[in-house]
């Protein structure tokens, strides 16, 4: 929302402000009337608060009439607080009466207003209705002397440069962007009926994605699609599945469907000529660095419709030329004027510098050398510093060499709390992509207080975690913060290892040393041989490997390696091509993650005391212990073996303060042990998957702590009675589990259930005791086909939002069903045979059928 109209709907909804509106409109400005965007059904009054609330300007049109209304006056007093914020601007238009008629209520304004005189809130709308006529604003008959066409000619002028601001802006304290954006806009030319590619090259963090996205917002409204591309670089060297994925992001953002499939990038690139050329689009692709990635994601300018532009942002000028760009504008660092206005909203939260401080950041910002990135952080360090702080770091920043912008940067690093310190260079050396919920698991399972460093990170511009919920930092920073791990020490001295070459070098000719507390291993092909170098890390806290085992034999002379990996090691015999083998473990882990794990069990070196989370997916996991070994792990939090596929039980016993437990995919397990009732601290249990779990242990209901019970796609027939002991039991979640026909009949007892999915069951009816379920928010039973009708009373699930009944046999909806006000969406996809709906089903306010 943009801008919010509030008239007199007699005076001038036909006339004046149908005018102004469709003006508005028509210059591509978001605009608030109530006739056009009240939807019918919806309660006039949280539909205006809310639009409200979301609208950055206002215009109050003032007319003979308005203060009759109570709705507008409301309005009005609504407008006012919200104008109190930096975020919101309201501007009075006086129609057809004067300013101070307005301020004094005289003159058809007090006539108006007469009928209020004795309502409790008259005194409120007094005051708002005189803070209103003393705002800037216009007068139709002293500002356009009574023309009104030229009136709303004068106010879409004035206004048009403030939503410009706005449009250019994805940060607050945004500068600089004005002279670089219309530089960019001028090769833009979004009239020309041609398609064209533009180059925006510079070095890292001098601007190139924040001029970018300025751009794209300013224009993508002209487009009929647009995709913003981040991080090309990055997600292209990811996996083998990157290009393919980045070919996917634009093609679901332009034709806004995400159900696109694409096998390969020779698929993907002739999916984007057939579907991209017949659409007008606006695509920015930023930070590349290869040509495989312009050729996989904009080939040829003949794959695109007339009329769209392609943005691409990179610091290798040499990519654009090879491709052929002609349009190019390289990103000039910030002028020292520019540098202080960003450096004053960093550092001051203010345009230019506080009094006393003049001198101080202009030594600062000459340091900065026009780089943004560096002018940020340096700003956020010294916010809040008193003199002698600032006269200190400025005398540290003289003795760091200008080009060496990661030493600059490391100041924010040395005014950390250890903690903090500790948890960045996790993040720098191992950590940077990971979800921000699997960053604060592996964080906290080694010890550190993650949520907040992590939000202090943010605050310090340290990181940023992006559109899809990742910890990311830029790479001046990442390597910053390498650089202080790799200095001075040789490869096996450092606290973390993540170089291939590094730790190959390492764990082969065993110099693993104490000082090692974290590892990262992502190599293609791992040889199990040189894990031994694990045996010297006697201080390793986290370990994570992804890498290919099993590959890396099959390319061997097996029988001489299993001979070298057994002396070398010491191990016992395994399973996998030969009998059995076993790796070696520090007992100082508390992160051990190892993706395709190829041994059966844990070793029986392993005493796992201090392991808190334990993440082997698709490994050959089949019991914690061999024989019988079965050594309790206290303090294991966190346990995710899914898509294990030889896993068939699990002894749950050996976890007592098990919290999060993921086994989905794990397409052998047949039953869950009675052993997991003995975890009291489960709050997730995730069975997703579990194609051949028929059953539930039968004391589920022990597990007092459970807030999240997934069971989709098993073969499950009956819940335990026990479940409805679940009080604090949040989601269940039973989609797909064809063999499930009926729910234990106190089921309303979960009385915590926000969620209940029974999707593609066999449900044939729900138990009346469903109604009890006073926090249930989502009811989904889509293809539920032997559903042939709903409890009476399902009108008592007060907090009910939405319900799915789409490929049900349901003949008739309950009556009580109009009870749910708080009910959103009501889905009847294909009931064919639905006979009627209830007659009072319009009295649900909130409803979309």
């Amino acid at each position: 929302m943009m801008f919010f109209l509030s008239f007199r709907g007699t005076d001038t909804r036909k006339t004046f402000v149908d005018h102004l509106y469709h003006t508005l409109q028509d210059k591509g400005i978001r605009t608030y009337k109530d006739d056009e965007e009240i939807k019918k059904g919806k309660k006039i009054n949280d539909e205006l608060i809310r639009s409200i609330q979301d609208s950055k300007f206002y215009i109050v049109v003032f007319s003979k009439d308005y203060a009759s209304s109570s709705w507008c006056l409301e309005e009005l007093v609504k407008i006012l607080e919200c104008q109190k914020t930096n975020e919101h601007t309201a501007y009075p238009l006086f129609y057809d009466v004067e300013p101070t008629e307005v301020r004094q209520q005289s003159g058809p304004v007090g006539e108006a207003f007469s009928k209020h005189e004795k309502e409790e809130a008259a005194e409120k709308w007094r005051e708002a209705l005189k803070e209103a006529a003393d705002l800037a604003g216009w007068e139709l008959k002293k500002t356009a002397d009574g023309h009104e066409a030229k009136l709303i000619k004068i106010i879409v002028k004035e206004i048009l440069p403030e939503l410009r601001y706005i449009n250019s802006s994805v940060d607050e304290k945004l500068v600089g962007m004005e002279t670089r954006v219309k530089d960019v806009l001028s090769l833009i030319e979004t009239g020309a009926d041609d398609v064209r590619m533009i180059g925006i090259k510079g070095m890292g963090g001098g601007g190139k994605t924040t001029l970018a996205r300025a751009i794209f917002d300013q224009i993508s409204f002209r487009f009929e699609g647009k995709s913003f591309v981040e991080n090309v670089r990055e997600v292209s060297k990811a996996s083998l599945s990157g290009l393919t994925s980045l070919q996917h992001k634009v093609l679901s953002d332009v034709l806004n469907d995400q159900n696109i499939n694409i096998s390969s990038v020779y698929d993907g690139k002739h999916m984007l000529k057939r579907r991209m050329s017949g659409r007008k689009v606006l695509v920015v692709l930023d930070d590349v660095d290869h040509m495989n990635q312009l050729e996989a994601l904009a080939g040829e300018s003949t794959w695109f419709k007339k009329g769209s532009r392609i943005i691409i942002t990179t610091r290798y000028e040499q990519v654009l030329v090879a491709h052929h760009v002609k349009l190019i504008r390289n990103v000039n660092l910030l002028s020292d004027q520019e540098a202080i206005s960003l450096f004053s909203r960093y550092a001051f939260a203010r345009e230019i510098p506080v009094p006393g401080y003049e001198k101080l950041s202009g030594q600062v910002v000459r340091y900065a050398a026009g780089l943004p990135l560096t002018i940020k952080v340096l700003g956020s360090f010294l916010c809040g510093k008193d003199e002698s702080e600032w006269i200190d770091a400025i005398e540290r920043l003289k003795t760091i060499p200008l080009e060496e912008t990661l030493k600059r940067l490391e100041l924010s690093y040395i005014d950390l709390e250890d903690d903090c310190k500790e948890i960045f260079l996790h993040l720098a050396c191992m950590l940077k992509g990971y979800k921000k919920k699997a960053a604060i698991e592996a964080l906290e399972s080694c010890g550190f207080h993650a949520r907040n460093g992590l939000r202090v990170l943010e605050q310090k511009s340290l990181i940023t975690i992006n559109n899809y919920e990742r910890v990311d930092m830029h790479d001046h920073i990442e390597e910053m913060g390498r650089d202080i791990v790799r200095r001075s020490r040789p490869a096996n001295k450092h606290s973390r290892l993540w170089k291939e070459d590094e730790i190959e070098d390492i764990l082969i000719n065993d110099l693993g040393t104490e000082a090692t507390i974290g590892m990262k291993i992502h190599m293609s092909k791992l040889n199990p041989e040189i894990m031994k170098g694990l045996r010297k890390m006697k201080e390793l806290k986290f370990l994570d490997i992804n890498a290919s085992v099993e590959d890396f034999y099959s390319n061997q002379e097996t029988d001489k390696l299993i001979s070298n990996f057994l002396n070398a090691l010491g191990f016992l015999c395994c399973n996998w091509k030969f009998n059995k083998v076993s790796p070696y473990f520090p007992d100082s882990l508390q992160y051990l993650c190892w993706d395709r794990y190829p041994f059966r069990s844990l070793p029986q070196t392993f005493r796992a005391n201090n392991l808190v989370a334990l993440k082997m997916t698709r490994s050959k996991m089949v019991q914690f212990w061999e024989g019988s070994e079965s050594k309790v792990l206290n303090k294991l939090r966190i346990l995710d073996l899914s898509d294990s596929s030889m896993l068939r039980t699990l002894d749950l016993g050996l976890t007592p303060n098990l919290e999060t437990l993921t086994l989905e995919g794990c397409k052998a397990l047949v039953e869950l042990s009675e052993s997991i009732c003995m975890s009291k601290h489960l709050k997730s249990v995730k069975l997703d998957r579990c194609l051949f779990l028929e059953k539930l242990p039968k004391d589920l209901g022990q597990l007092e702590c459970l807030e999240e019970l997934n069971l989709l796609s098993t073969m499950i027939k009956h819940l335990p009675d026990s479940i409805s002991k679940l009080k604090h039991l949040r989601f269940l979640r039973l989609y797909d589990s064809p063999f499930l026909e009926q729910l234990p009949e106190d089921l309303g007892l979960l009385e915590c259930l926000e969620e209940l999915n029974l999707s593609y069951t066999k449900i044939k009816h729900l138990p009346d005791s469903i109604c009890m379920l006073k926090h249930l928010k989502s009811l989904n039973l889509l293809g539920c086909r032997w559903l042939e009708k709903l409890p009476e009373d399902l009108g008592r699930l007060e907090c009910l939002e939405r319900i799915d009944l789409s490929y049900t046999k349901i003949k008739n909806l309950p009556n009580s069903i109009c009870m749910l006000k708080h009910l959103k969406s009501l889905r009847l996809f294909r009931c064919g045979s639905l006979e009627k709906l209830p007659e009072d089903l319009s009295r649900l306010e909130c409803l979309k059928v």
